[in-house]
């Protein structure tokens, strides 16, 4: 039991690293979700096709390929662009390019969430904002926006999670640098020493359990309060429902 728990401490520091990724991609993923979701559902039809071209390239392709790509073309340019303005050092750095990866990914998962929230935004609310004399901004601030994101929540839960789960590749397809180790690569290293599979994936995976109930918790109180104009709250269940 005393070697359980000095595992689950020598883990620790590696877990910071699966909360960095997905906490540097999580705010600019979703800023830029919103603007894809909106461009979609332009009347401009080539904005439209190009938010529909970009959800589509990044959900119909494996994470998996595209921190290769983007890795690969990043060290093409390295030679020819990043050493001469001297930020080859930052570009190249797993640090950078894994959330930048992990933005651009979530955000056509995000995306398509909040186009599908858009699209069931009820009509009539957004007639009864024009006739009322709303500008744009104002539908979108006052009517559209309070509806969509109270729709999309607890789809957009479930994302950031598999956007956490989805750090566990991070360094499998990018080079570990020093001693930046997440769970994966260290839980691999350890098995590599002593064989012990079952015991070092297994803390890995408690480490991704916990984080996963803090985010539902968490997220669980945002939803709350989105919808607390409700006579009785809905809650976001984490737990299995094993009675109907």
């Amino acid at each position: 039991m005393d070697h359980f728990f000095a595992e689950v401490v020598y883990f620790a520091p590696a877990a910071l690293f699966n909360i960095y990724f997905a906490a540097a991609s999580i705010p600019l993923g979703f800023v830029f979700a919103v603007f894809l979701a909106l461009g979609k559902d332009s009347r401009n039809p080539l904005l439209s096709r190009l938010s529909r071209g970009y959800i589509y390239a990044f959900r119909g392709s494996p994470l998996f390929i595209q921190f290769f790509m983007f890795y690969s073309l990043a060290l093409s340019l390295n030679i020819s662009v990043w050493k001469p303005m001297g930020i080859s050092w930052f570009v190249l750095h797993p640090l950078f390019i894994g959330p930048l990866v992990l933005i651009l990914n979530t955000s056509a998962y995000t995306a398509e969430i909040f186009h599908g929230a858009l699209r069931a935004v009820p009509r009539g609310e957004i007639e009864a904002a024009r006739a009322y004399g709303m500008s744009w901004p104002q539908q979108f601030r006052q009517v559209i926006w309070p509806n969509l994101i109270r729709l999309a929540w607890p789809a957009y839960t479930n994302e950031v999670v598999f956007l956490f789960h989805a750090t566990a590749i991070v360094y499998f397809a990018l080079p570990v640098i020093g001693q930046q180790k997440d769970l994966m690569i260290t839980a691999k290293e350890l098995v590599e020493r002593d064989y012990n599979a079952f015991m070092h994936f297994s803390i890995a995976a408690l480490y991704f359990l916990a984080v996963s109930l803090v985010v539902f918790f968490l997220f669980g109180l945002v939803y709350q309060r989105l919808m607390r104009h409700m006579p009785s709250r809905p809650r976001m269940r984490f737990a299995p429902k094993w009675l109907r």
